[in-house]
């Protein structure tokens, strides 16, 4: 141990853990000390996360709590592991999603944003910013999250701004943007292009409307089928299958397209499917993506026959000016009246509605800006697949993320909205001429005109999410400290739902402006569904508030049960219950800490001592946190949340407080000075260890225990993470442990079942199978006789059953309880028969495991060493069973 002076004991702690009164001082503290603040370690090695940043639309929700707490835990880790660790807070100005909820509140007002204009709409989203910037940092500190505010960054500050105007503008010379008209999902109520995340599909009741198109040389007639008949008056084609016998001869006629009474070719195209419907669909190039690929092919004409509301324009010609689902009532009523609608027929299908707004998401033919994905995907592709690309957690998601950027489409990047940046192209009035440039003042001088206006858009809010992982830390600037040390990061940790729209796109972004991958892993955790597995939802309301549940049951409880319920890849069930017994288990920590302190009686950090003569129940607990300490590590480095959470639990709940402590008690209690000092300096040294591997998961309660007991240093946010020392191993101490345990609970099960409580003595008997069990009885005789609470205590080989007494028979050895006038033979013969046949079933069990010759050929020889040894102890204690049975019914 540190010959370091140590700290005295604080005050005494309280009898009950008060969540509320910790969480608040703990955390400023933590804050007023800087223990949050990457930099302070220049020669240790860096470990980088940055948030995924929420958008400042509200309030977080469970799903941010799980991520931003898996965060938390491998940088607490990581910065008590000796690592200058840095996890860079932030947040999204979420382009249409937070411009929608500010439009909402004025709406509420009886305002638009084109009553204020621009300028001051934009100072009223700024306020909304400010104030939920500041409800999420409230949330963070509530929840315990150890980001180093020094370094926080905003999608709209002046340093992002900057790298978005220097992306945009090199990718611009270099090509890979372009503006043009292209079909984009369009939200007729926010008047904005959408991107696809913002697109939610629902199934909808509604109708296939089946309409005869009359050849115009009136040899007959094509019938298609179509869910939106108000697009037909975009119809520029009928295609169908090259190789579709039925309209061979008719390709490159044409048809006279109803009402408009305009002449429409028939083409012959592949995207046809021969087999679906009548196998002939009108193609609208100006309202379908398919159709508008089909249309590029063909060279077709593309009509756009609505306006950015979704109402008919000019084109609609004596539709103008209905809304489109009112167009749509009326071109049904023409075409029955004209009889070519042929047949409706019910048709459940997903249609597309805006996320932010509701409204049903018209496919709109605009121009816009987009960014040439392939030549971007290709550098990602070959990166990935010559093995220098990022290491999906787990890796099954790798498929997920190359199907997408192998069949990539190009990307449009222009929002019709006023809130997020704005593109960075100006046009000139006079001239029309158009300059893409990183300011105004170079725009004037690459043009050499006054009179330019800026471009009214703005970007989509992944563009400037694409950069976030270097632009976060000083990037354009290459000369940045924080982007030359800690670029680049270590981990992303995001959910399935984004791969596509954020960590592909910050992948290609990084590989073409920095030539390096952003991470070196990203973990991917599911979605946190309610107690019945239902995605949660305002519709559904059952939306669970982290605070809520902070409120009732204290940061570390929810922090614990949503971290360990957390599998990679895998959607988590919150149930309420098990916030509950995360609660519980911060109790039994504090419960024991609180024994513990008790009976360390000024005991100092410098005091502690470990070394020398121990009992078998201290080297057996220095073993197990031995054990422990290496497999957390491990799961943590893994980041396997969920057997971390396991395997700390049992080793705390039963190692360190069901059994150690009970164990401990003698030691304090008795008589040996020497051994009682032994025992304080174990369970103080175990306690702190334990402490520190809890922390990650519940900060604030081990910061006040740890505060409590003896320690070195100012804060446990700082302590250094355990290490596994070869020197505690003691697999006999265990094996001794092992045995005393199984008595003890033997004896106990015999008590219950024969309803002796534990406060009346019995007598026990023990008959162990060689000498070395017998010596190891011997020695930790007064354990048996505390725990087991014998009046007469005997072992010996030569042991021979009493009568009418109960039995249990543990690995390698025979218990007797002569339990006189308590006991029911028949009772106690249905009781080890019931034992046989479970006994039977476990021995049936591994004979065929170990009768499967592929188990055999596969399994690795220490698992089948393993089996083979519970097959003989299986087999021993059936005998000894059976035995017992028949001396009984003799």
């Amino acid at each position: 141990m540190t010959e370091n002076e140590g700290q005295q004991l604080s005050t005494e702690m309280p009898t009950t853990y008060d969540p509320k009164t910790a969480e608040q001082k703990w955390y400023q503290y933590w804050l007023d000390g800087g223990y949050f603040k990457a930099g302070k370690r220049p020669n240790a090695k860096p470990f980088t996360i940055v948030i995924p940043p929420p958008n400042v639309t509200g309030m977080l929700h469970i799903g941010h709590a799980l991520d931003f707490t898996l965060q938390d835990i491998l940088t607490r880790t990581k910065r008590m592991q000796g690592y200058d660790a840095l996890w860079l807070p932030g947040s999204d100005h979420a382009g249409i999603a937070t411009q929608t909820k500010v439009e909402q509140k004025l709406r509420e007002q009886g305002v638009t944003r084109y009553d204020l204009g621009r300028e001051k709409f934009l100072e009223q989203v700024w306020e909304w910013k400010d104030k939920y910037a500041a409800t999420i940092h409230e949330q963070w500190a509530k929840m315990g999250f150890s980001l180093d505010y020094s370094r926080e960054r905003f999608t709209l500050d002046e340093g992002l701004s900057q790298a978005v105007r220097e992306v945009f503008v090199k990718l611009y010379e270099k090509g890979l943007i372009y503006r043009g008209k292209y079909i984009i999902n369009w939200d007729p109520v926010a008047r904005t292009a959408l991107s696809d995340i913002e697109v939610e599909y629902k199934e909808v009741n509604g109708h296939l409307y089946h309409l005869q198109y009359p050849l115009s040389d009136g040899s007959g007639s094509i019938t298609v089928a179509t869910t939106r008949p108000e697009t037909m008056l975009g119809d520029t084609a009928v295609a169908v299958h090259p190789e579709d016998e039925r309209y061979r001869h008719l390709v490159g006629k044409t048809l006279v397209l109803p009402i408009v009474n305009r002449e429409i070719p028939i083409i012959a195209d592949e995207y046809v499917e021969k087999e679906f419907g009548s196998g002939a669909v009108k193609i609208t190039p100006a309202h379908d993506p398919n159709d508008f690929e089909v249309g590029l092919r063909h060279d077709l004409p593309q009509i756009n026959v609505m306006d950015e509301s979704g109402t008919m324009n000019a084109a609609a010609a004596k539709y103008q000016g209905l809304d489109r689902s009112e167009c749509r009532k009326q071109i049904v009523k023409d075409l029955q009246d004209m009889g070519v609608l042929v047949k409706i027929e019910d048709h459940l299908h997903q249609v597309g509605h805006s996320e932010r707004t509701g409204a049903v998401v018209e496919p709109y033919l605009s121009t816009q800006w987009f960014v040439k994905m392939k030549p971007l995907a290709e550098v990602a592709i070959d990166a990935q697949k010559s093995g220098k690309g990022v290491n999906f957690v787990p890796d099954r998601f790798e498929k997920t993320y190359l199907h997408w950027i192998e069949n990539v489409r190009d990307w449009c990047i222009s929002r019709q909205l006023w809130w997020g940046h704005r593109i960075p192209a100006w046009y000139c009035e006079a001239t029309g001429e158009m300059v893409v440039a990183r300011s105004e003042e170079e725009a004037r001088a690459k043009l050499g005109r006054d009179d330019l206006k800026q471009d009214e858009d703005v970007l989509d809010t992944w563009f400037s999410s694409a950069l976030w992982p270097f632009s976060t830390l000083g990037w354009p600037d290459e000369d940045s400290a924080d982007l030359k040390r800690y670029f680049p990061t270590d981990v992303l940790v995001t959910g399935y739902d984004i791969i596509y729209f954020w960590v592909a796109r910050m992948i290609f972004t990084s590989l073409e402006f920095k030539g390096d991958i952003p991470f070196k892993d990203v973990l991917i955790h599911g979605l946190v569904r309610d107690s019945e597995g239902r995605k949660m939802s305002k519709s559904l309301g059952n939306g669970v508030d982290p605070l809520e549940v902070i409120e009732k049951y204290g940061a570390d409880a929810m922090r614990y049960m949503i971290s360990t319920s957390s599998t990679p890849g895998q959607d988590l069930r919150f149930r309420w219950e098990r916030v509950e017994q995360a609660r519980n288990f911060a109790n039994k920590i504090w419960n024991a800490s609180r024994f513990a302190l008790m009976n360390l009686e000024g005991v100092t950090y410098a005091d502690i001592d470990i070394s020398g003569d121990l009992s078998t129940s201290d080297r057996w607990i220095l073993h197990r946190l031995n054990e422990t300490v290496k497999d957390i590590t491990r799961l943590i480095d893994a980041y396997e949340f969920g057997e971390t959470g396991r395997l700390l639990y049992n080793f705390i709940w039963d190692d360190l407080c069901d059994w150690y402590i009970e164990f401990a008690k003698l030691s304090f209690y008795g008589e040996d000075a020497a051994a009682k000092r032994k025992t304080q300096s174990v369970l103080a040294y175990v306690l702190d260890q334990t402490l520190r591997m809890i922390h990650p998961f519940m900060p604030f309660i081990s910061e006040e225990i740890w505060q409590h007991l003896p320690h070195d240093g100012e804060t446990i946010t700082l302590a250094a993470w355990p290490q596994y020392d070869p020197a505690f191993e003691a697999p006999e101490a265990v094996q001794e442990m092992n045995l005393l345990i199984d008595i003890i609970r033997a004896v106990r099960n015999i008590r219950a079942e024969v309803n002796v409580p534990m406060s009346k003595k019995v007598e026990l008997l023990i008959k162990p199978g060689n000498e070395e069990l017998l010596e190891v009885l011997t020695r930790n005789e007064h354990y048996i006789r505390r725990f087991c609470n014998t009046s007469e205590y005997e072992a010996s080989l030569t042991a021979t059953a009493p009568d009418k007494a109960m039995t249990a028979v543990v690995t390698g050895a025979d218990l007797y309880l002569p339990l006189s006038g308590l006991i029911d033979i028949k009772q106690e013969i249905e009781r080890l028969t019931k034992e046989l046949e479970n006994l039977n079933k476990e021995v049936e069990r591994i004979e065929k495991k170990l009768a499967n010759e592929g188990f055999v050929a596969k399994a690795p020889a220490k698992v089948i060493e393993e089996e083979r040894a519970k097959m003989t102890d299986y087999s021993e204690k059936r005998d000894k069973v059976l035995a017992r049975i028949e001396e009984l019914k003799g």
